[in-house]
């Protein structure tokens, strides 16, 4: 298990554990209330800490280098219904976003997400998560294709920004991700979109547009990242922690916004800690939101949609 700087407390008393439970092992010293006492402290300490966490310290889980990417969920929700496609039919198959068809509770779903690195060498495959305008492309190609066969869509939101190179603007970065909101808008099938880990700028909002937003609880979602937000105003990245309190990013600024609809709940520590319930809390969103999307009409499935975008970013003076 890798630890975060506001975790240390936790490893330190994880530590004394191991060598309570080693010393136990190895002699006849009866180390029982000892590590009984160890136990119950580090239980108070990560409730403590996870209870408390920062804007910074909720980025920092967000990105935690064992935490389930869109892949781990599909095979985790799907098992060995999930047929990848690829491709956008006009230029390549971007490996920073995937897509394909699978199963979730015997119903058929279109799930489309971007795809980190778990390592250096599947990072640079996957381009750190950071789709060009093919994968934005090939997105809307699929999203079209589920639309054509009445499949719902899932969209699972996990990358740092669309990919800034000078080769992704000549390709027309910008207009992959507008015409993406644009056609989101008004597509004919339910769209549940869920954001996994980072959800940052329009390279979130290319495949953000849903019924039904939903965040985990350790993640974020903001027109820019704690760092590029710094560097901008106080040209340095040394204020990050400040600029994560002031962009009011967390799932709960959110949703006090009314910028997504809930909360999916992670275990204490973050999904890294326990997979299996996250996967469970996400299967359980996804299938309550489905049957109620599927009781509405195509006419008011979008009329609802663009209702509740229309309605953000109201204020009173």
């Amino acid at each position: 298990m890798e630890y975060l700087d506001f975790e240390l407390p936790i490893k330190e008393l994880e530590d004394q554990l191991d060598k309570c439970v080693v010393i136990g092992q190895e002699s006849d010293v009866d180390v029982t209330n000892t590590c009984k006492q160890i136990e119950k402290k580090l239980a108070e300490t990560k409730k403590n800490i996870y209870k408390n966490l920062t804007a910074w310290q909720r980025v920092q889980l967000s990105r935690h280098p064992s935490r389930p990417y869109t892949m781990d969920y599909i095979k985790a929700l799907c098992g060995d219904t999930f047929l990848e496609l690829f491709g956008d039919r006009g230029f390549k198959d971007d490996k920073a976003m995937v897509g394909g068809l699978g199963k979730i509770d015997g119903q058929s779903f279109m799930i489309i997400g971007q795809q980190k690195g778990y390592n250096t060498k599947t990072r640079q495959y996957r381009n750190f998560g950071m789709a060009n305008p093919e994968g934005y492309r090939k997105a809307l190609r699929l999203m079209k294709m589920a639309e054509k066969f009445g499949v719902p869509v899932i969209t699972l939101i996990d990358t740092p920004g669309a990919y800034p190179g000078l080769e992704a603007e000549e390709r027309g970065q910008g207009e992959a991700i507008a015409r993406n909101i644009f056609e989101m808008f008004r597509l004919k099938v339910p769209i549940i979109t869920i954001i996994v880990g980072e959800g940052a700028s329009g390279g979130a909002l290319g495949i953000g547009v849903g019924d039904r937003v939903f965040m985990l609880e350790n993640t974020w979602y903001s027109v820019i990242s704690p760092e590029s937000c710094s560097s901008i105003l106080w040209r340095s990245w040394e204020y990050k922690e400040q600029a994560a309190e002031a962009l009011k990013l967390t799932p709960n600024d959110m949703k006090k916004q009314k910028l997504i609809d809930d909360i999916i709940p992670e275990p204490l520590g973050g999904a890294h800690y326990d997979r299996e319930t996250t996967f469970k809390n996400v299967q359980k969103v996804i299938s309550e939101t489905f049957n109620e999307l599927k009781k509405l009409s195509t006419e008011d499935l979008i009329m609802q949609r663009m209702d509740k975008y229309s309605k953000m970013g109201e204020f009173k003076e």
